[in-house]
């Protein structure tokens, strides 16, 4: 009997009816059983007469299924064994609480990073980009389905979603802000997606799992020259209903509805709502579901929404925001965008190293996460935010780093701690029996030459002094009661203490 491990993608493909158009006229499902009981999904039609359902079973054991729907007269049977998971293969990721864990109960950190369209790059570029990804520095990265129109992105994609001829003009990266919409020239059947396409996408999810990176995907967005952002309501619940079916059986895949959202004037708060239905009623796998902001930060306390995305909405302050969107939206909280590592002359791309690593342990240290995303002009217009390849920066070792940190944290993850100093960042475990004796201490751009802790008589703490940038960790013994902690004198220091 055929064997899928679990977590991983069964796929049943076969051929079927071609006649008219078989994106719109017929449909396919696959009902499966197993020891959890059954599940239905839908299946898509892949091109040159296959039709394909894919299937992530989540519960070990045999299972039974059939393929049945308008695309054949027949219906097909068959079984197969899900064997266990292999190592490294911890399932889907989910939120739990402030912060977020694997289905095996795996404690999932998120450091992010963004790279809009390395998937519909060249394949040297995209081999680059994975290159990059497997030295470790980030756990999940932001890309787009669609190709992307803006500055620094102004080439044609390898691939595009539909049948059909685009405009193709020449654009130069002069620093000004190109045309966007639907630019006369497009012409697309929105009705007859291109396979070839899809399977890129899809390849580039199979390839980041493959490597133990979430897929962070960007459904819609409004950069776009080609016309994909203002298509009618029937048509994008058509494309959604397509990547649904394609891609939900991955067990790394996320589902951001959009990057900036309320830049896509076609569409309407309406709108992203029904969005959000149609994809908790059609992932029977209840992956991740977010909306990212330009200006207007969503309203992530619906109930749809698992997690926040949020891009920055203050010139200055960024992750220090973070403990308060824990407050008001119940959820865990993710700083998506907070500028770039860079040197571009955009305000949200020319941010030091030493800044946007500061500022992803201002959001651990609060109770949240944040993501990266590099943007230096100089070789040959082409950025990692954009298109991958290699990186150039300073902040992915120290963000790894952070990674290490975070890991040996007791408990779920992190909380500010309310009794800090108010010229620190400080964090306890967030732990629902308490602090858990575990307490982080950031002092960011400040400088002190020492800090002094008043602990309760008797009580003992482990004491070390980290240099977040210089990637250090020293041990400075067991303290108790009130002492003092010596520092450096340089920015970016950190004490940590565990109770003894």
């Amino acid at each position: 009997m055929h064997q899928v491990e679990r977590w991983s993608v069964f796929e049943w493909s076969g051929k079927g009816k071609t006649a008219g158009n078989p994106f719109t006229d017929y449909e396919i499902f696959g009902l499966f059983r197993g020891p959890a009981g059954e599940k239905k999904v839908s299946g898509f039609y892949d091109g040159d007469g296959v039709y394909r359902v894919r299937f992530m079973p989540e519960t070990e054991g045999e299972y039974t299924f059939e393929i049945f729907g308008s695309f054949s007269d027949e219906i097909q049977k068959g079984a197969f064994v899900c064997t266990p998971a292999a190592e490294g293969n911890h399932g889907p990721v989910r939120a739990r609480g402030f912060h977020f864990e694997y289905d095996d109960g795996t404690a999932y950190y998120p450091l992010g990073t963004t790279c809009y369209v390395w998937n519909l790059q060249k394949e040297e570029l995209r081999n680059a980009t994975l290159a990059e990804l497997k030295k470790g520095y980030f756990n999940k990265i932001r890309f787009c389905v669609w190709p992307k129109h803006y500055l620094y992105n102004l080439h044609e994609p390898v691939t595009y979603p539909y049948e059909g001829t685009p405009v193709k003009l020449n654009w130069v990266n002069d620093g000004g802000y190109p045309p966007m919409g639907n630019l006369p020239g497009n012409h697309w059947d929105f009705t007859r997606f291109n396979p070839q396409h899809f399977r890129g996408v899809e390849k580039c999810i199979a390839q980041l799992g493959e490597i133990g990176v979430e897929a962070d995907l960007i459904v819609m967005h409004p950069y776009d020259r080609w016309g994909f952002s203002c298509m009618t309501k029937e048509q994008d619940d058509l494309y959604w209903k397509y990547v649904l079916a394609r891609f939900s059986a991955y067990r790394n895949v996320w589902w951001s509805l959009a990057n900036e959202y309320d830049l896509l004037r076609e569409k309407t708060v309406a709108d992203w709502e029904r969005f959000g239905k149609l994809i908790v009623e059609n992932d029977p796998y209840g992956h991740l579901r977010s909306i990212h902001n330009c200006t207007v930060v969503y309203d992530h306390s619906r109930p749809w929404i698992t997690h926040c995305s949020i891009q920055r909405t203050d010139t200055y302050k960024t992750t220090e925001l973070v403990d308060q969107y824990r407050v008001r939206y119940g959820k865990p909280v993710i700083m998506d965008e907070i500028c770039y590592e860079g040197d571009i002359d955009q305000g949200w791309g020319n941010i030091s190293g030493q800044e946007l690593v500061r500022r992803y342990w201002e959001a651990a240290l609060r109770g949240g996460y944040a993501t990266h995303g590099e943007t230096f002009v100089g070789h040959d217009d082409i950025l990692w935010w954009s298109h991958g390849g290699a990186l150039h920066g300073e902040s992915p070792a120290r963000i790894r780093f952070l990674g290490e940190i975070l890991k040996q944290t007791p408990g779920a993850g992190l909380r500010i701690l309310e009794n800090r100093s108010w010229d620190e960042v400080a964090a306890c475990s967030d732990g629902v029996m308490g602090d858990g004796g575990y307490y982080l201490y950031y002092y960011g751009l400040n400088r002190p030459s020492s800090r002094l802790f008043r602990k309760n008589p008797g009580e003992k703490f482990h004491v070390e002094v980290i240099d977040t940038w210089n990637m250090t960790v020293e041990d400075r013994g067991v303290q108790e009661g009130t002492f003092r902690i010596a520092l450096p004198g340089r920015e970016y220091m950190a004490i940590r203490l565990r109770r003894v």
